[in-house]
């Protein structure tokens, strides 16, 4: 089974990950500590596929959804230039494709970058290019998300996800500005742009202008700087350059539906995961070793939510479940829920404080009550 991790990337670490790559996972035979939580964890965990004879890669359902998400995709591009509609009905079914781009990112682009929709890491190579199709750099997203994030959930100064560039204050060791006062207020506004900004700026930033360590320490391939502005080329060339000239659209009429577009991508995309670290009941550490096991870590800064509600598992990938894909990052998302009761059964029974919300807008107002408090507290 799986833990945390996996070296898809071609860069070292300078820390550990808080648990051991895939690979290098210890037996579950060991009797040694089997008593502890994360031993009793871990085994039920790989129990669920060695007892029921199943894979944790992609299972049918995964398959389905990676046929429906493409199909959706390609089927809104090929419709508006057979078609040609009219304004509105341009702006709808650029809107669709939109969707599909934000339902291919959550359940598609994010399992490949895992390395969990195939055991052939040529099948997940080429999933993963979901990223760059959508207009953000898959090779960074990467980086950033794996050492920049799961290696270091909610630690200020590393962990990628509590980037806040003065906007925000994610966490109480962030420095409090005056204008923080006000961030769960305009905070939603700032999350509609957040796939804007991956396409026109992050990206770029952390190439040639990065402000994390590890970031500077690395070379990146050469071949990485050819994707990185072929794919913005292709990208903004099919959303924006040939609407304009193969139908003829006004520039404004694009303008406007690509904007709404990346509202609806960048409130979408935000929102799934802003809603599972930082929220008011998660914990962020001040160093690594607070905590004798990194599965201690994840159960303390990180929350479900919506675990029972099958609709929002489907349409977020899975990321609703988000103790088990700190656990598993390796597992394709459709296991999440089976693996999920396991965790919630577990941890119960251990006295582990697991932190869920039952709705996902109950677990948005808890992300919004942390930024005030964070807004308003030294």
């Amino acid at each position: 089974m799986t833990s945390e991790t996996e070296a898809v990337i071609s860069l070292k670490p300078d820390i550990d990950d808080l648990v051991p790559p895939e690979a290098s996972q210890p037996s579950v035979g060991d009797p040694a500590n089997v008593a502890s939580f994360p031993k009793v964890l871990r085994r039920r965990l790989d129990n669920f596929f060695s007892e029921g004879n199943i894979s944790p890669k992609a299972d049918r359902t995964m398959w389905v959804k990676m046929a429906l998400g493409a199909t959706v995709l390609a089927g809104s591009w090929i419709a508006l230039y057979a078609l040609n509609p009219g304004s509105w009905k341009f702006v709808a079914l650029y809107l669709l494709n939109g969707l599909a781009q934000t339902f291919l990112l959550l359940n598609i682009a994010h399992d490949s970058n895992h390395n969990a929709i195939s055991k052939a890491p040529a099948v997940n190579k080429i999933a993963n290019y979901v990223f760059d199709v959508c207009g953000i750099n898959s090779y960074m997203w990467r980086i950033l998300h794996h050492r920049g994030h799961h290696s270091c959930i909610n630690l200020h100064g590393e962990d990628d996800a509590l980037t806040g560039r003065r906007i925000f204050r994610f966490t109480p060791h962030e420095p409090r500005g005056p204008q923080h006062r006000f961030q769960h207020i305009y905070a939603l506004f700032f999350y509609a742009l957040f796939s804007l900004d991956y396409v026109f700026l992050r990206d770029f930033e952390c190439f040639f202008f990065p402000s994390h360590g590890y970031l500077k320490r690395t070379k990146h391939p050469v071949r990485e700087y050819i994707i990185l502005f072929a794919g913005k080329a292709f990208y903004l060339t099919y959303m924006i350059v040939l609407p304009i000239v193969l139908l003829g659209k006004p520039l404004s009429l694009v303008a406007l539906a690509f904007v709404l577009t990346h509202i609806v991508v960048g409130l979408s995309v935000s929102l799934v995961f802003q809603t599972t670290h930082t929220v008011d009941s998660t914990y962020f550490p001040s160093n690594r070793s607070e905590f004798d096991n990194g599965v201690y870590h994840i159960f303390a800064t990180t929350a479900d939510y919506a675990t029972k509600g099958p609709l929002v598992g489907w349409l977020a990938g899975g990321l609703n479940h988000h103790i088990v894909h700190h656990l598993c990052p390796f597992v394709c998302h459709t296991h999440y829920a089976s693996l999920t009761r396991i965790v919630k059964e577990t941890a119960e029974e251990f006295g582990v404080p697991y932190r869920q919300h039952p709705t996902m807008r109950r677990a948005i107002l808890h992300h919004l009550i942390l930024l005030k408090r964070l807004g308003n507290e030294a």
